[in-house]
């Protein structure tokens, strides 16, 4: 079976006949790589603010042990 009948055999039917099955249309999995995108995006910013403002941080940390 070559490719093109794999992709479209199961939705032939529902092609000619002009129906639709809900269950062939999935959201979760878009929402769920929209998610890993968004904290993925998160987690680079999160990376990038440390390796700018790290020293600043250390710096402040620093001083507030000093002073307990």
């Amino acid at each position: 079976m070559n490719l093109i009948q794999r992709l479209f055999a199961p939705r032939m039917p529902l092609m000619l006949g002009g129906g639709s099955l809900p269950v062939l249309r999935r959201d979760e999995g878009q929402t769920l790589a929209e998610y890993a995108l968004i904290l993925a995006l998160i987690a680079v910013i999160a990376v990038l603010a440390l390796i700018f403002l790290g020293g600043t941080i250390t710096k402040l940390f620093s001083s507030v042990g000093n002073s307990v």
